[in-house]
């Protein structure tokens, strides 16, 4: 499992466990997920199943009180912390339902952001930034904040910033959760676009509609994984 060069996340009977007082929580049960090079996925479950905790798990923002996770070969639970911000800085795009853009830099710095924490050069970080703004339909809003565009917009610029360093792995949490119906389409259409384009996507999400659109489908409930019969 840990040895395939095409598989980007393996993981395998993951436990996340919350202690609250004397009583655990378990919110994931043994949980085993593997996604390969160029995939396409989501993870479909309601509101309490677990899934923005695995999405954490996934996105070496936690980590699982048992089980193994290994990312791009690599294995997540014996990294130390400087090397799992490493990881989350090269390595994943993350989108979130609320974008967590930063309000008073305009859409071009927010891109530019992760680039220059990287140790990119500012002119090459500026030009990567300006290419995927441009890519996505926002040449003409790069010196705009957030609070000068509409929502789809602002998402727009969070899956810029995500894809600027072409990392291995893109993680979307409700990335249309915060959209209306046509934003949420042009959302889709993009990741459809930059899946054929090689990037690996897992898209962590309540929508029915959202989860049709994947090549891959998982569902969680009550912290367990069901593969899609």
């Amino acid at each position: 499992m840990t040895n395939s060069s095409n598989c980007v996340i393996a993981a395998s009977n993951i436990v996340k466990v919350y202690q609250n007082g004397s009583e655990e929580l378990k919110v994931l049960d043994d949980v085993s997920i593997r996604v390969l090079h160029s995939d396409f996925m989501a993870v479909l479950g309601p509101s309490g199943s677990g899934k923005s905790t695995l999405m954490n798990i996934l996105g070496c923002l936690d980590i699982p009180t048992s089980g193994k996770y290994y990312l791009d070969g690599l294995d997540v639970l014996k990294a130390s912390e400087n090397e799992l911000a490493d990881i989350r800085n090269k390595k994943i795009g993350f989108i979130f339902q609320k974008f967590n853009l930063l309000p008073r830099l305009t859409a071009l710095q927010n891109v530019v952001l992760p680039l220059l924490y990287r140790g990119i050069d500012e002119e090459e970080a500026m030009e990567l930034a300006r290419e995927k703004l441009t890519l996505l339909g926002l040449a003409d809003r790069m010196g705009h904040k957030p609070n000068e565009l509409s929502g789809g917009q602002q998402q727009r610029v969070a899956i810029a910033r995500a894809i600027v360093g072409s990392p291995e792995l893109l993680l979307a949490d409700e990335p249309t959760g915060n959209l209306d119906s046509k934003s949420s389409e042009d959302a889709m259409v993009i990741f459809e676009e930059l899946n054929r384009q090689g990037n690996t996507i897992v898209i962590i999400t309540h929508d029915v509609e959202v989860a049709e659109r994947v090549k891959k489908l998982v569902y969680i409930r009550d912290g367990k994984l069901y593969e899609n019969n």
